[in-house]
């Protein structure tokens, strides 16, 4: 028997919509919290209560990767909870700190929770270090920031965002036949196979969009950007930028365009 308690992040704002979901997966006695937010005290407080409330111990702190709403929070998490493992795929740039306790995930882990069993599957695209955490008896994917239900994700391509490496995340999703998708931002999903059809979709759409700025004359990101997502809150236009040099990047590993003193279709 498995039981998930969401826990909020408490952090909304811009670029995270509501905040940070994070999951703890409780199983016989034993937790692991997926994802371990920014260090706020109200989710600390519900982790502690959701902890006693169900007589369990925290075993882990499971990251899904290494970007700040997702990581930032694990030292709080080991100042409350010394005997505690954090584990995530090792980064670049990622060395072992004196008072965090890390290991280093692989792909296809297995991750024991006490009488159930967790499966970590690397995913990288948004970010290079990306997993999503897999409970094959009960078909449920932990996504981290791998599909949103009621937004895109963002393609950091300066911070090692690839979106050719997303899309094969993607195609790794819709092999495993989830049932509940349990992602870091917005609702759970219970249709996993509309979700992920709607992404690809959405991603070779915007593949177009950008094929036909190039074709009209936009040689840089700025004013790609500028010409597909016109009207879009300014707090919001670096993400697109992002998500523009990603695609370009994509074209251009396929042969496809080539940034020659200004970005051209070949």
């Amino acid at each position: 028997m498995l039981e998930v308690v969401l826990l909020d992040a408490g952090n909304p704002g811009p670029m995270t919509g509501g905040g940070n979901n994070t999951y703890l997966i409780v199983s016989a006695g034993d937790a692991v919290l997926i994802d371990a937010g920014v260090g706020h005290p109200d989710h600390l407080a519900a982790l502690a209560r959701a902890l006693a409330e169900r007589q369990s111990l925290l075993r882990m702190v499971l990251v899904t990767h290494g970007h700040l709403d997702h990581a930032s929070g694990a030292q709080a998490i080991a100042d409350a909870y010394p005997d505690v493992t954090f584990a995530k795929y090792r980064g670049s740039g990622d060395e072992p700190g004196p008072a965090v306790n890390w290991q280093w995930l692989s792909d296809g882990q297995e991750i024991a929770v006490g009488a159930a069993r967790l499966s970590v599957i690397h995913t990288p695209g948004h970010a290079p270090d990306h997993v999503a955490v897999w409970h094959e008896a009960g078909r449920a994917l932990f996504t981290g920031d791998l599909v949103i239900a009621e937004s895109s994700v963002v393609i950091e391509a300066s911070r090692g965002g690839n979106l050719q490496h997303y899309m094969r995340s993607l195609d790794r999703i819709v092999e495993l036949e989830p049932r509940r998708l349990f992602p870091a931002h917005g609702p759970m999903v219970d249709n996993p196979p509309a979700l992920v059809r709607s992404y690809i979709e959405h991603r070779l759409t915007r593949e177009r969009q950008v094929v036909a700025a190039l074709e009209a004359g936009h040689r840089t990101v700025e004013e790609i950007a500028e010409s597909i997502y016109d009207g879009l809150d300014s707090r919001l236009m670096a993400a697109a930028r992002e998500n523009v040099r990603a695609h370009l990047e994509k074209l251009a590993a396929e042969g496809l365009a080539a940034d020659r003193g200004g970005w051209q279709v070949l």
